[in-house]
């Protein structure tokens, strides 16, 4: 290597500075692109779930029929536009009578472009897609999935249950994947006061893809859809 080419050690530091205060501009454009392109979908859904399920396993042919049922019912649906559940929420709302939206993450491994998209968005950065899926949505629907389901989950109920967002239906769809992971915030963390027990009611289990449908519009039937003034200031300071 041509030692004439490296930076003096004494600059080294300022150029990672000024590569740093760059990259909040990028973060920035990348929360105005994604706000411009996506502020005309509602109501929508956020389906999470995991990008390894195959196109024959029964989570994918669920998840699919789920996703149709919403379009057809009138929401958006919001994946995060890879393979697997991504795929299947996407599909089926994309055969249905309303949008299907990805927001893609651009990673090294695993992640592509599903072909089921009306709207689809690339991100760079976890942080800014996952406000996305909250800024959004009218509701989560879960589907089983690894870490990044769990993350997204997590997520979501910790905006809501601070307040951080609008309360909103948090559905986990398959009672036997997630009877577990129920029985242990029941035991564990409610029993020992680390939630509240109102804070069980924020989620709820449904098997059935036509009850996940139900589910949303009972939230809403006595408020519709539309955030109110005090909501659209919450979404504003997520």
């Amino acid at each position: 290597m041509n030692n004439d080419l490296k930076l003096p050690a004494a600059q080294a530091p300022e150029l990672m500075q000024s590569k740093e205060s760059w990259r909040v501009f990028g973060i920035m454009s990348e929360f105005v692109a994604a706000t411009e392109r996506l502020r005309d979908i509602h109501p929508a859904v956020s389906i999470f779930g995991s990008a390894r399920t195959p196109h024959d396993h029964p989570y994918y042919k669920l998840t699919e029929e789920i996703a149709r049922l919403l379009s057809d019912a009138g929401f958006s649906v919001i994946s995060g536009g890879g393979p697997g559940i991504m795929e299947a929420a996407n599909k089926g709302a994309f055969y249905g009578k309303s949008a299907s939206v990805g927001l893609n993450i651009q990673l090294p491994h695993e992640q592509h472009d599903n072909p089921y998209q009306n709207i689809s968005q690339t991100f760079q950065h976890f942080f800014t897609r996952k406000v996305m899926f909250v800024k959004f949505a009218s509701a989560y629907v879960v589907m089983p999935g690894g870490f990044g389901t769990l993350d997204e989950l997590m997520e979501a109920l910790t905006l809501v249950q601070t307040g951080k967002t609008r309360r909103m239906p948090i559905i986990l769809v398959g009672s036997q994947f997630w009877g577990g992971m129920m029985e242990w915030i029941k035991n564990s963390l409610l029993a020992e006061k680390m939630i509240s027990p109102g804070d069980i009611d924020l989620i709820q289990v449904i098997d059935e893809p036509e009850q996940v449908v139900a589910a949303i519009f009972k939230h809403y039937e006595t408020r519709g859809f539309e955030p109110s003034a005090a909501e659209r200031e919450l979404q504003l300071n997520l």
